[in-house]
């Protein structure tokens, strides 16, 4: 299987019909239905570990402020202890907490309810820890590589560019801040040259790294995604665009060549 990250911005992209979520639906029907899909989302930042040993995982409505719709919504798609506990060995000598509490946040489901609609893919998260550093993250992602040749989809979540401070909230559409376009277009050279070690130092990368990532709860998922790479990986970005002015919206798909 290949490797992705999405960029999954608003959570209302879960219910809207967009430029976003029909190349997301483009990319579902392109990679066809793996064995299952381990979702490392931004809004599983937690000190520690942890991986979904659910077998029928919850829908995370982790959010405030949006219509009651989206709060209805449901992704019913199983869990896989078995996965799960696959991943819990692979990352070894990693402490990798079992959980039983946790379900797929919004990070995950919105963005899976168009690349898998019928919600019938397995469906395994895995937490980031917020308190080791980038090259951590990297590594765990190398690690998980594997998973690859036995039909598993790893997906990133989260957002190469995400800076709420700096979001145009008004309602007509507003033009990438200079420094956030600048930071994406730095961001896809590195990736298309096989320049990992750049982006997992990715704050030496100057002032429009810092606004781009200001938090890296966005920004580490895509580090899980480059560790996962492989030599003779084709890089696309099938997703593209802004949002708000601050949110990059770009997804990174790597892919075995045939």
């Amino acid at each position: 299987m290949p490797v992705i990250f999405f960029g999954h911005g608003n959570p209302m992209n879960a219910l809207d019909d967009n430029a976003y979520t029909r190349a997301w639906s483009d990319a579902g029907r392109r990679l066809g239905r793996p064995k299952a899909v381990l979702s490392i989302s931004a809004h599983w930042y937690v000190p520690g570990t942890m991986v979904t040993f659910a077998e029928r995982p919850r829908t995370i409505h982790d959010f405030g402020g949006f219509p009651k719709s989206l709060y209805e919504v449901a992704y019913p798609a199983p869990g896989d202890p078995a996965l799960a506990a696959r991943v819990a060995a692979a990352l070894a000598p990693a402490v990798v907490t079992p959980d039983l509490r946790w379900g797929l946040d919004h990070g995950t489901w919105s963005v899976l309810a168009h690349v898998f609609p019928e919600a019938d893919v397995p469906v395994v998260q895995l937490s980031i820890d917020e308190t080791q550093p980038p090259e951590y993250h990297y590594a765990l992602g190398k690690s998980l590589s594997a998973l690859r040749d036995e039909g598993v989809l790893i997906v990133g979540s989260g957002n190469l560019v995400h800076n709420l401070e700096a979001y145009a909230w008004g309602r007509h559409p507003a033009e990438p801040l200079d420094w956030a376009a600048r930071f994406e277009a730095r961001a896809r050279a590195l990736i298309a040259a096989g320049d990992d070690g750049s982006l997992v130092d990715y704050e030496m990368l100057g002032k429009d790294a810092l606004l781009s990532a200001p938090t890296p709860e966005h920004f580490l998922p895509l580090l899980y995604v480059l560790g996962a790479r492989r030599s003779g990986d084709r890089v696309s970005f099938p997703v593209e665009g802004f949002d708000g002015g601050s949110i990059s919206m770009l997804a990174v798909e790597l892919g075995r060549r045939t």
